[in-house]
Formats: structure tokens, C-alpha cells, sequence
């Protein structure tokens, strides 16, 4: 499963791409959190060395994806309530910003590429497609961030993004169908439409605080399962 991920990360570093793949492998949750894994099966399963591998996972304990264990190979970090709960108020206020820079920035195509998406969300809904829906979601948030045209922004939100999609994802199947994502996606496209940052702004931080409350209810009632 991890090496079909090679043919769309385009990097030739070993170290990197091993980071890059197992990274990916954990957000969606092919490699689950709470499970422990060999580092000889890793490196079977990526095919490479066992020095690239090893250089991979001292980076992504450091980034805080996996904990080593000693002469064995690594567990993948659980999805804790606390660790979401601080991403989630760092994405609720940049990704707020990130809506007020991009109305002044965006044009028109790519207003209209976040309505195509938000299209695309919704026939995903009816088709209780939930994991193609997080997918584009992801994509329309992005799209978003990328046209703030604020690079170290940018930089902070790729740092949290993948672990709030991993929670997402993982909580997907216990929530609500999320009908009012699409109804606040529309308003957030409208404000940016009427070139309304301010509006966007609060849009945004509303949306993705309501979100994010979803998420942590639904981790709060898994941890006392």
C-alpha cells in the first residue's frame, strides 16, 4: 500500500520520500494510530534501507507522528484530545486570516474553482462518499490558504493541516452528515465574491471553530469508551 504513494510524492531523496510516504500513510490512517510497527517492516514495505527508514522516523518523532522505541521500530501517536484541541484554535484563527488575505487576492477563476468544489462536496454528501468529501474539503481549505499569498502562513498551516485531517477522518463516521459545512462554504465564497474580507474572516473562524467542536466531542466521548 505505501509504495503506491511514490508515484505521486516527486522526490528522489530517500530520506525524504520515506518521511513523505509514511508521513502520508499515517494521515490516512493506513498506518493507525496507537499501532506499533517493526522497522524491518518498514523497510520492506518501502523498499529501501534501513538507513533512509531510519532517518524518516527520527524526523517524524521529532515532528510529533510516531515515538521510537528502542532496537524495535515505532508506534504511531494516538489522536489525543488535548494535542487536536491546541491545532485546532491555531487553524480556527490563521485559517480565519488566511480567508480575509485571499478575498483581496483570489480572482475570479479560482472563486469560481471554490464553488466547483463546493459542488463537488455536496453530490459527495448524497453519496455518503465521506472520505472522497474530507478529501475535497481539504482541497477547497487550501485552496484558499495558497491564495492568502502569505508564504510563512502557509508554512504554520502544513505543519497542522495533515494532523487536523487525520482527526477528521477519523471522527468522520460518528458525526453529523456535514450538510452545514456546505451551507457556510457557499457563505464563505459569497463574502469573498463581494470582496467582503471581514465577513470572510469571520466566516472562516466561525466554520472551522464549529468543526472543530464536532471533532473534540467526538474524541472526548472515544477516550471514555
Amino acid at each position: 500500500v505505501l509504495l503506491s504513494y511514490k508515484d505521486e510524492i516527486k522526490e528522489t531523496r530517500l530520506p525524504q520520500l520515506a518521511y513523505l510516504i509514511i508521513r502520508k500513510a499515517i494521515r490516512n490512517l493506513e498506518l493507525p494510530p496507537g499501532e506499533t510497527f517493526l522497522e524491518r517492516e518498514m523497510t520492506e514495505m518501502l523498499n529501501m534501507s534501513r538507513t533512509p527508514v531510519r532517518e524518516a522516523l527520527v524526523r517524524l518523532e521529532m515532528d510529533g507522528w510516531i515515538r521510537l522505541i528502542p532496537r524495535k521500530g515505532f508506534s504511531v501517536e494516538p489522536i489525543l484530545k488535548e494535542s487536536i484541541q491546541q491545532i485546532c484554535q491555531i487553524a480556527e484563527a490563521l485559517d480565519g486570516v488566511a480567508a480575509e488575505l485571499a478575498t483581496v487576492n483570489i480572482d475570479e477563476e479560482n472563486l469560481n474553482k471554490l464553488e466547483s468544489l463546493i459542488d463537488l462536496q455536496e453530490s459527495l454528501l448524497y453519496e455518503s462518499n465521506l472520505k472522497e468529501w474530507a478529501d475535497v474539503d481539504d482541497e477547497f481549505h487550501n485552496l484558499i490558504i495558497k491564495h492568502s499569498k502569505n508564504e510563512r502562513l502557509k508554512s504554520v498551516m502544513d505543519s497542522h493541516s495533515d494532523q487536523l485531517y487525520r482527526a477528521r477522518v477519523y471522527t468522520i463516521n460518528d458525526r453529523e452528515l456535514p450538510v452545514r459545512s456546505i451551507i457556510e462554504h457557499r457563505a464563505i465564497v459569497a463574502a469573498m465574491k463581494a470582496r467582503d474580507s471581514k465577513a470572510a474572516q469571520t466566516l472562516m473562524h466561525s466554520h472551522r471553530k464549529r468543526g472543530s467542536q464536532e471533532i473534540l466531542a467526538i474524541l472526548e466521548s472515544k477516550t471514555k469508551k
